[in-house]
């Protein structure tokens, strides 16, 4: 047989789509030739291919090899495209293969004595070829992840001449479990995807004594999915209260956990675990606009916005970063989604987080103006970088300070009971949510226009609030968070609806009222 196919995929964004991979042994000058879009990585994997096929004594062609990858027009990217090139080259001489290839979809980076390796978006790739193929074919080092899919058609496997082999049917390959179960590396791999991956773990609320104000408001945040700015100076507790707030989240869902898990595999920084804590992502404050939303030369990469999906992005000394750069977000906080446009081709990636901004006060980072070295213009545009625009997107304002701190931290609150107070807010508001048919995981993420129409506050409350928007600076917009705010805090305190007290504590956290914060 000339000819022998099987199928691989090749990922964009979170999604996947079935390549089909061909490959035809003819006459001519003897070498191989790939065909299809194909980039560096897979231009490249002619050598890898040709000596790993060399160590794992396997036949290849002495003649003309021609590869190609379709459909030709859907750019193809990654080593992952190794294994199946190579399988598609050997069958196309032995026909014993065929059956068994065209209805498989195989995937792995080959090393050069023919082991496989783990590549980047498996989820993605298993998702695809769920429906569409009958034997879905992975390297053991993805096996940990290939959990969060539970079909028996994954099957793994540890070097090329194991899928060869399968291939000819002279053996059979172990489903993810039973590969897991007998391969002590494979085990580790999936008791650290147990645990999960969380940065900061073992941060608890505890460690932070004192600030009753400022550990309630991050209660509030974490409940509601509100996002929060923190104004103060160094040392007073913003990054710490930060690092802090994935403690007090609830556990994901087996859907946020492969959501998470996948943007993770895709941007480059899968580690074979798996995700099942909220993510938080700090990048550095000199991060530019497209490490922030995502894009780069060739597929676009998530940026730091999607790797925070389902978590945290905590961006610090926020006033810092350029304008553009931090304006950028005021689409992703709408929208929940990023959409970047590459080759004429739109890849988009999901972008739920929750944002906390950090600064200080000003370039001196004194905490009040007695105290400060800065000349009252400088203090008064410090800020300035963080636009109006994006300020009123954000729900809470904190003021944090060292008056009220102590030293002594034993009777602090740890996050497990917080966790708790916020897990059964949450149960609260999914609870009347999915009654009313809409589909919010959390208040912050309810339409505006159903709150006001069918979930209003009490007849005094949205007096008050009315009162407010004619007579302070306050929009639109900053009614209605100041509304889902109230919910929140109605959730935390176990009230059927928002009270004016409700609606006072959040018209308070918005502002910074009482905390030294201008609005």
């Amino acid at each position: 047989m000339a000819l022998a196919s099987t199928s691989a995929a090749a990922v964009e964004g979170i999604a996947a789509h079935t390549i089909t991979v061909e490959a035809n042994v003819g006459p001519g000058l003897p070498g191989m030739h790939i065909v299809g879009l194909g980039d560096a990585a897979v231009r490249e994997s002619r050598d890898r291919i040709r000596t790993a096929v060399a160590n794992s004594q396997l036949p290849w062609p002495r003649t003309k090899i021609m590869v190609s990858l379709s459909p030709a027009n859907l750019p193809k990217s990654g080593s992952h495209f190794d294994l199946p090139i190579a399988v598609a080259v050997i069958a196309s001489m032995d026909p014993r293969a065929e059956r068994r290839l065209e209805s498989a979809m195989i995937v792995g980076e080959l090393g050069l004595a023919g082991q496989l390796r783990r590549v980047d978006g498996i989820l993605q790739i298993l998702m695809c070829g769920i429906d569409s193929a009958e034997t879905i074919i992975i390297p053991l080092e993805n096996a940990a992840e290939a959990e969060l899919v539970d079909s028996p058609s994954i099957r793994v496997a540890r070097t090329l001449t194991d899928v060869w082999e399968w291939a000819i049917g002279q053996r059979d390959l172990p489903t993810v479990s039973q590969a897991l179960d007998c391969d002590d590396g494979a085990a580790a791999g999936r008791a650290t995807a147990r645990i999960g991956t969380q940065m900061g773990a073992g941060l608890d609320f505890a460690d932070i004594a004192g600030n009753d104000h400022a550990r309630w408001a991050c209660e509030v945040a974490a409940a509601g999915g509100h996002h929060m700015m923190m104004l103060g100076a160094p040392g007073s507790g913003k990054s710490m209260l930060a690092q802090r707030l994935p403690s007090i989240l609830p556990p994901l869902s087996p859907r946020q956990m492969v959501e998470a898990t996948a943007i993770h595999s895709v941007s480059g920084e899968g580690t074979g675990s798996v995700i099942r804590t909220a993510p938080f992502v700090a990048p550095h404050p000199s991060l530019t606009r497209v490490a922030l939303i995502g894009g780069g030369s060739g597929a676009p990469r998530p940026g730091a916005v999607s790797r925070a999906h389902n978590g945290v992005l905590f961006l610090d000394e926020a006033s810092e970063n350029a304008p553009a750069t931090l304006d950028a977000l005021r689409i992703p906080l709408e929208n929940g989604e990023v959409s970047l446009i590459r080759n004429r081709r739109e890849i988009r990636y999901p972008a739920h987080f929750q944002l906390v901004l950090a600064a200080n006060l000003c370039s001196c980072g004194a905490e009040d103006a007695a105290r400060c070295s800065c000349t009252s213009s400088e203090r008064q545009n410090y800020l300035r970088n963080i636009s109006g625009p994006l300020r009123d997107r954000i729900d809470i304002t904190l003021r944090t300070t060292s008056v009220g701190a102590i030293i002594n931290a034993a009777d602090a609150e740890p996050s497990a009971v917080i966790a708790q107070r916020v897990a059964d807010a949450r149960e609260r508001a999914a609870y009347r949510w999915g009654g009313a048919g809409v589909d919010a995981s959390t208040n912050a993420r309810v339409e505006s226009a159903l709150l006001r129409r069918h979930f209003p506050a009490t007849e005094s409350a949205m007096a008050y609030l009315s009162a407010q928007l004619s007579g302070t600076d306050l929009t639109q917009r900053g009614v209605d968070r100041v509304l889902k705010l109230s919910w929140t805090i109605a959730d935390l305190g176990a009230s059927p609806q928002p009270t004016i007290d409700h609606v006072a504590q959040a018209m308070e956290l918005r502002s910074g009222a009482g905390q030294g914060v201008l609005a």
